[in-house]
């Protein structure tokens, strides 16, 4: 694989819009579709064959949906970033498949520079949700409903400095560079606050951590 190609997965049940999304995304030189599935199981299959660096989920899909499948490929493919697209905002959607490991949430009437810059993004280690996704998990934060993880070990000085950054969208890049060190030491340290915390994505260390009140809401601006 080409330096500088990021691998996509591209799963949907709509044969239509998925051709349309492959084609489009095929112009961006930096982009290499590598598998097409049409419904939950089979992106799973062709995640766990491919190894894509991002797979761009629906959430409605025959087999298994994309909550699912999400929870499966971030399990058996955890450097794959997810990014989801769909139809619809939900709450019932955007929490579960959050907390289920993808690091994007957009609507698929986000026009194809948004989606194109969403997929470098969460590819880069950082999150993108929809303006009408941050809106329900920061309602959700609010009133307290979002679900609990397990009990952790209090995190480490540097680590929340980390947490911190991540929590204002920086990628580990831009972290390394504000705390001066290393991005793998960046990756490390994301590493150990995943395991204290039993979750798999840096927007579930961040939920954790409002919900905890180890962050505030002004913490992500």
């Amino acid at each position: 694989m080409a330096s500088g190609i990021i691998t996509i997965l591209i799963a949907d049940d709509h044969p239509t819009y998925r051709e349309g999304l492959r084609q489009l995304l095929s112009v961006e030189t930096d982009f290499e579709c590598i598998g097409v599935a049409c419904d939950g199981a089979e992106a799973i299959e062709m995640a766990k064959q491919f190894q894509p660096d991002v797979a761009l989920i629906d959430i409605i899909m025959p087999e298994l949906n994309g909550i699912k499948a999400t929870a499966h490929i971030k399990a058996s493919c955890p450097n794959t970033a997810v990014l989801v697209l769909s139809a619809f905002d939900q709450t019932a959607y955007i929490l579960p498949v959050v907390q289920a490991g993808a690091s994007g949430y957009l609507l698929k009437n986000s026009s194809l520079d948004d989606i194109a810059n969403a997929i470098r993004l969460v590819h880069s280690g950082d999150t993108v949700l929809d303006s009408a996704a941050v809106d329900v998990v920061m309602a959700n934060i609010r009133t307290g409903s979002t679900s609990k993880g397990n009990r952790s070990d209090d995190l480490g000085s540097r680590e929340m400095e980390v947490l911190t950054l991540t929590a204002k969208g920086m990628s580990n890049k831009g972290i390394a560079e504000q705390l001066a060190l290393s991005e793998r030491t960046v990756q490390t340290h994301l590493v150990s606050i995943f395991k204290k915390l039993s979750v798999s994505s840096r927007t579930q260390a961040v939920l954790y951590a409002l919900r905890k009140g180890w962050l505030s809401l002004e913490d992500l601006a």
